[in-house]
């Protein structure tokens, strides 16, 4: 089991720049596959990006394309999200996922067994 915790959301202007993080309990962190979803008020939770255990392969919404990088420093058991050129439309709670499955689909929120708590991010027009 693992415990996910979600830092760095806050208010920024477009165009600014955020760094997430989500520090992972135990020692097992190279064996979970990890995602970030995020959910606008009214919406559904939606996948923003993942990456293997390894960290060799990451995945995107096509939305975040060039402006996101997700990664990941299995020695500090955290990933992180560099969120650049941010828009109003970034703007939802983001949450960091883990999946200990194989084969998954990574888009696929049901796919994921652990979830934090979120972290909010606002930006401005």
């Amino acid at each position: 089991q693992v415990q996910l915790v979600e830092s760095g959301g806050g208010l920024v202007q477009a165009g600014g720049s955020l760094r997430l993080s989500c520090a992972a309990s135990g020692r097992t962190f190279s064996t979970y596959l990890m995602g970030w979803f995020r959910q606008a008020p009214g919406k559904e939770r939606e996948f923003v990006a993942a990456i293997t255990r390894s960290g060799g392969t990451t995945y995107y919404v096509n939305s975040v394309k060039g402006r996101f990088t997700i990664s990941r420093d299995n020695a500090k058991n955290t990933v992180f999200l560099q969120m650049n050129s941010l828009k109003p439309e970034d703007t939802a709670l983001y949450y960091c996922a883990a999946s200990d499955r194989l084969g998954i689909n990574v888009e696929l929120k049901g796919d994921y067994n652990y979830w934090g708590q979120g972290t909010q991010v606002t930006v401005s027009s």
